[in-house]
């Protein structure tokens, strides 16, 4: 039986314009989040993973319309997000919760741990101060916290102590999607092992579907059934968690897996080191964002005919794939019929064999 779909993202764009001197003139605009496509089905999994500063976080928050979208569709359980209004999207909100990176951060320090977990009653339930309370205890015990800490402040706690009260906070609406936005990421691995099994746990015990943010495949190949690698605002590849990890299509997915540290001998990765630095999301590159540093279009370059006529074409033989990665931005499409849940937005993955690209008119 196929799981019902969640949440469907298409096409999301997020931009920031930049404004400047005494009458605030827009003098650019910062493309955070660029046809961003992603899918969740219920009770799974997905972990978006790229480097930092790639638009995760923003894909996110603007998925939960904590940051305004520009424009896109996003589909939660079948209702259309981007016509709610604020009340509705209010009332909505209760099914979409978010745990934050920073468990510090997050925490107002003036309140006690029974006000923070209480406060999302406060807003979506009316509720008996008694039956607010008790439901604050139910969700310390739930996250592994004791019921003697309802009247302690944030500061009296560790920083896993800490997520587990944002996890607790998240739990308390009775949410049916989560973003974890890298809930571990700040904390210690011994603490990380700890809370990965909890969200595990609360996943299998409530029925609960992740957005898992993060840049560490380590982590997210223990929790994720789906992965999608993020890299300068799009999606460039996603797959099974199996499949990626043994299959990986995409050159930037492949250069992030040879950077995971690994103990085996036998299993020992050839790194691919990547030139040059993250474009910057204010000037974008055209065509494909990764085509300046991807290492397939510099050795189809130094090794392509110095005839005019020969041509590094795409699958119909008739488009040069490096015309197509300067110009022309790929799509998230299959590139193999016999995996179908594995999609790639590379021109080069879509194209013939190494040996079969050159081609001549």
């Amino acid at each position: 039986m196929t799981p019902l779909v969640l949440l469907s993202v298409r096409k999301l764009y997020t931009e920031f314009a930049i404004k400047s001197g005494v009458l605030l003139k827009t003098t650019g605009v910062v493309k955070a989040v660029r046809a961003f496509d992603i899918t969740v089905h219920s009770k799974e999994t997905v972990a978006l993973v790229g480097e930092s500063g790639c638009g995760k976080t923003t894909a996110a928050r603007s998925i939960l319309h904590l940051v305004k979208p520009t424009s896109g569709e996003i589909s939660f359980d079948g209702i259309d997000l981007m016509r709610l209004d604020k009340k509705t999207m209010r009332a909505l909100r209760r099914r979409m919760q978010i745990i934050f990176q920073d468990p510090v951060g997050s925490l107002d320090p003036r309140q006690t741990v029974g006000d923070i977990l209480a406060e999302p009653l406060i807003i979506h339930e009316p509720l008996t101060r008694r039956i607010r309370r008790d439901r604050v205890v139910d969700t310390l015990e739930r996250v592994g916290l004791s019921s003697e800490y309802v009247d302690r402040f944030p500061h009296e706690f560790s920083g896993g102590q800490r997520q587990r009260i944002g996890i607790g906070r998240a739990l308390m609406s009775n949410p049916d999607f989560i973003v974890c936005d890298e809930p571990v990421s700040a904390l210690d691995v011994s603490v990380q092992a700890q809370i990965l099994n909890l969200l595990a746990d609360l996943r299998h015990q409530l029925g609960l579907s992740y957005l898992f943010i993060s840049h560490n495949l380590s982590v997210v190949r223990h929790v994720a059934d789906t992965i999608a690698v993020m890299y300068l605002g799009s999606i460039v590849e996603q797959a099974s968690c199996k499949e990626l990890f043994d299959a990986p299509q995409h050159p930037y997915t492949k250069a992030l897996l040879a950077a995971v540290p690994t103990l085996s001998v036998e299993h020992k990765r050839v790194r691919l080191p990547l030139i040059g630095e993250t474009p910057s999301p204010l000037y974008p590159p055209t065509g494909c964002a990764f085509h300046p540093r991807c290492p397939h279009t510099r050795m189809l370059a130094s090794n392509a005919p110095k005839s005019d006529t020969a041509l590094l074409s795409d699958v119909s033989g008739s488009i040069p794939i490096m015309r197509l990665c300067k110009d022309q931005m790929p799509s998230l499409d299959v590139y193999d019929v016999n995996a179908l849940s594995h999609v790639c937005a590379c021109w080069y993955a879509s194209s013939k064999s190494t040996q079969d690209i050159y081609t001549h008119a």
